[in-house]
């Protein structure tokens, strides 16, 4: 998982890695994945559930970054308003949000009877790119049937690249797609991880950076002019955090794309989201107050560094684990691998 052993030591060699080198190294982290690959119809969807329990009635603190808002993702509004999330976040492609939207409301009602009757209704989130260039995208091949599938699929252990909502996807003229890293904090004697997981849509292919080389311009990738196409990246951590912190990490992951040789241009819909697992939000309250554990904001320069390790690691193991393929008007992508 993440990159291959030998070429994350190249890369990467600040933090230790997490035993999977994925989001789901954070504890109580799952991510599922439906794939719909035939032809024309080279798309799908990614679920990440941030814990096991209901999340509506124990939300966690998060802070949303747009750091370029060309999208038409859902739910981040009230996350910037509020600062917490209680619903799994969904990755699909740009036309299927309305389908995850409302496949992930009917999940949300499944579980809590009072959603609409005697609390608020539910914010899920979606996140979105366009993978038009390669898929069928004005065919809704996403139904809501893959969405729910894709949640029942959370686990532990997941695949990247050409997978869920990445399968389409193209990152600086190659196959980009899903991708994830994690690392490793101490801190007063206890350890804590940091994860991310991205979908690559983005860039031009002759800025490709990895770690610091630009590789870009000594490969022959489909030629890609304009930085334009979006890149979702997701946070989590263990660390204690508000969303106020969290909202801060999530800026920070402008720096990784920029190490990989993004500029964030016009047509590019670039957003970050970070949330913590470590306190949780009661929906129903008996006490009208709540008492929460934070790192103070002194400590937060590592954090910061490590996560902006972890997700430009993310970001290039999504082009490490992509595959040459064949999409929609005979357009096709070719690997990373296929040129290093």
């Amino acid at each position: 998982m993440g990159l291959d052993r030998e070429n994350e030591k190249k890369l990467f060699r600040k933090f230790e890695k997490g035993n999977r080198n994925l989001i789901t190294d954070v504890p109580g982290v799952k991510v599922g994945h439906v794939t719909l690959q035939d032809g024309d119809i080279q798309t799908g969807v990614t679920a990440i559930l941030p814990h096991s329990d209901n999340l509506f009635r124990e939300k966690l603190f998060a802070g949303v970054s747009v750091i370029n808002g060309f999208g038409k993702s859902v739910g981040l509004m009230q996350i910037q308003e509020l600062g917490t999330l209680e619903s799994p976040i969904l990755m699909t492609n740009t036309l299927s949000v309305g389908t995850a939207l409302t496949a992930c409301v009917r999940y949300m009602l499944s579980q809590n009877p009072e959603i609409g009757v005697k609390t608020g209704t539910v914010n899920c989130v979606v996140a979105e790119c366009n993978d038009g260039e390669m898929n069928d995208i004005r065919g809704f091949h996403v139904k809501e049937d893959h969405v729910l599938q894709a949640i029942r699929n959370a686990g532990e252990d997941f695949e990247e690249g050409p997978v869920g909502g990445g399968t389409g996807m193209e990152m600086m003229g190659l196959k980009g797609g899903i991708g994830s890293a994690s690392r490793k904090l101490e801190m007063e004697g206890s350890g804590y991880m940091i994860g991310a997981i991205v979908m690559t849509n983005y860039g031009t292919d002759d800025n490709l950076m990895v770690g610091g080389d630009p590789v870009g311009r000594r490969i022959q990738a489909e030629r890609t002019k304009e930085d334009k196409g979006s890149c979702i990246i997701i946070i989590a951590t263990d660390i204690p955090l508000v969303d106020r912190q969290l909202r801060r990490i999530a800026l920070r992951a402008t720096h990784a794309l920029a190490r990989t040789g993004s500029y964030s241009g016009n047509g590019s819909g670039d957003i970050a989201l970070a949330f913590s697992t470590a306190n949780r939000m009661q929906h129903f309250n008996e006490s009208k107050f709540k008492e929460i554990r934070m790192l103070y904001d002194e400590e937060l320069s590592p954090v910061f560094e490590a996560a902006v390790e972890t997700v430009e690691e993310a970001l290039i193991s999504s082009l490490f684990h992509g595959r040459r393929i064949q999409g929609i008007r005979g357009k096709v992508l070719h690997s990373l691998r296929e040129y290093l």
